[in-house]
């Protein structure tokens, strides 16, 4: 089953799906386990993480997703799976000569970096958080090498393996807090990153080797399939630059706000993105080898519907998973991160930051698919210019409600939802013009539908939760405020299904027939290509 091919959109995105859950499962876990320490010292941790961060997702990211899977998806495709070996040789090695160029920078200047990206910590904490990033910096290199490794075995249509190597990752990091802090305090999940990245690169060794993968010492930068990567990334890795630069400018403003607004802003993002990993990323990653094949083939019917599905798909999951977030931010920041080691305080910060952040979740779900078909079309300028342009209405925005209006950290995501709000909607508008327009009725009818089923079942959520909260549960204890949030979601998941049954919504009846697949695991994993791959779209 671990070496399986996912043949079609649906299975792929159940395949990474399920296991994206268990990451994220997991990564709540590591993140309730580190409200056991002290908060000002969590700013530290998460501010440390912005360098090596940074340099990784520039290096590799850029690479991966612009460039990487559709050319190496094109050898694969016509068998010449030795080229496919030889491009992918040179990519990783020029990603490592890269990356430990700018390392060995970071590690010299450490202190300094982390005086601009952190301004308002005192030299104490500016130390410590030095010291976190030398640290987490050696993580990096394995997951370079292991990114790397995800990306060809996803080419190869193997999607499980490198959807679990998250998982891994967590574990190390939880590990690290459980066994090491308690005598190092914060060093312990710093040295955690290291062990979850070694972890993430293993998992996956056996897969590649299973696809007789050959790595070799060459540099063969003059080779076409080389050139190609080279040409498609560079706009995408300029666009990554200016999106890291947004998260570096939000982190510097956060730490002038006040001494947990860091940890908030890192804990209400986490919260946020698990609808879109789980959704969002999930669709739009098991579509990109598809989007990429259909592209070579000159299909433009088949892309095109292609697009369309996957963009509903993701509507109809992504929409009602923002109306629970948004109307249950206090009952699921006190569930995630505790009532007695994370303050009172801080939990209504961190909902409200979560709730602001929740309104862009369907926004930053679509973006994740519509850059991805601007990638299979080999076009990656378009997407950054656009990038670039909301980028700057973050930055904008972040520093008038921060700095002129003096708003707490949930200033921060007003901004960043209204820019992906605007993100979204103008790669959308290019998109259609590039592919020579969607058919209007059947990409805006049913997203209409999906969005006023959301905002009922939304109102459906609020009602039981306030009169439960006020008459029923007793909310200051563990069982009760889980009975709330359980029966305050079954009510408005009920009427969400409800309404999309009744408004006849395609995406009810896809998932109804994989549900009902679900206990057949292999025909899952092993499916033909059906319904979202075969272009088959709905009024």
């Amino acid at each position: 089953m671990l070496f399986f091919r996912q043949t079609n959109i649906l299975s792929a995105a159940t395949v990474i799906g399920l296991a994206v859950l268990g990451s994220r499962v997991l990564g709540l876990l590591r993140d309730r386990l580190l409200t056991s320490l002290p908060v000002d010292q969590l700013d530290i941790y998460f501010a440390a993480f912005r360098l090596p961060d940074l340099i990784f997702q520039i290096l590799v990211m850029g690479a991966l997703t612009t460039a990487f899977i559709p050319v190496i998806t094109s050898y694969l495709s016509k068998g010449e799976e030795g080229e496919a070996w030889k491009v992918s040789s040179t990519i990783i090695n020029l990603a490592i000569g890269f990356f430990v160029i700018l390392a060995i920078l970071i590690f010299v200047f450490a202190y300094p970096l982390s005086q601009f990206v952190a301004p308002g910590f005192p030299p104490e904490k500016l130390a410590i958080m030095t010291d976190l990033t030398r640290i987490m910096l050696v993580g990096q290199l394995f997951f370079v090498l292991s990114n790397f490794l995800s990306a060809i075995i996803q080419s190869s249509k193997r999607f499980l393996i490198p959807a679990l190597a998250p998982m891994a990752y967590n574990l190390g990091i939880i590990l690290g807090i459980l066994f090491l802090s308690p005598t190092i305090g914060i060093y312990g999940p710093a040295w955690g990153v290291i062990l979850g990245t070694f972890l993430h690169f293993l998992i996956q060794l056996p897969v590649a080797k299973h696809m007789s993968f050959k790595y070799g010492f060459v540099l063969d930068i003059k080779n076409k399939g080389v050139s190609e990567i080279g040409k498609l990334m560079g706009p995408r890795t300029l666009g990554l630059a200016v999106a890291q630069i947004s998260f570096t400018v939000d982190t510097i403003l956060a730490s002038l706000i006040s001494t947990s607004s860091i940890t908030v802003f890192n804990f209400a993002s986490h919260l946020q993105q698990l609808p879109i990993g789980l959704f969002g990323a999930t669709i739009a990653q098991a579509a990109l080898p598809t989007l990429s094949e259909e592209q070579g083939q000159d299909n433009l019917e088949n892309f095109k519907s292609t697009v369309l599905t996957s963009f509903h798909q993701i509507l109809f999951l992504t929409l009602p998973a923002a109306a629970i977030l948004i109307v249950l931010r206090i009952p699921i920041v006190r569930l995630v991160f505790g009532s007695i080691t994370f303050p009172w305080e801080a939990t209504v910060l961190t909902g409200k930051t979560m709730a602001f952040l929740g309104v862009g979740i369907f926004a930053q779900s679509i973006i994740q698919l519509l850059v991805r078909g601007f990638y299979a079309l080999r076009d990656s300028a378009t997407p950054v210019k656009i990038g670039i342009g909301a980028f700057v209405i973050n930055i904008i925005g972040s520093l008038i409600l921060i700095k002129v209006y003096n708003l707490p950290v949930w200033g921060l995501a007003i901004s960043s939802s209204i820019a992906d709000l605007i993100n979204a909607g103008v790669l959308l508008y290019f998109l259609d013009r590039k592919v020579s327009h969607f058919p209007t009725r059947k990409l805006v009818v049913p997203a209409v539908k999906m969005i006023f089923a959301a905002l009922v079942a939304g109102i459906s959520l609020y009602i039981p939760m306030k009169l439960l909260d006020q008459l029923v549960f007793d909310t200051t204890r563990v069982v009760p405020l889980i009975a709330l949030t359980g029966t305050a979601t079954f009510a408005g998941m009920t009427v969400y299904l409800f309404l999309t049954w009744v408004l006849d919504i395609e995406e009810l009846k896809s998932f109804i027939g994989l549900i009902k697949r679900i206990g057949q695991t292999r025909q899952i994993f092993k499916a033909p290509v059906e319904v979202l791959s075969t272009g088959e779209t709905h009024g």
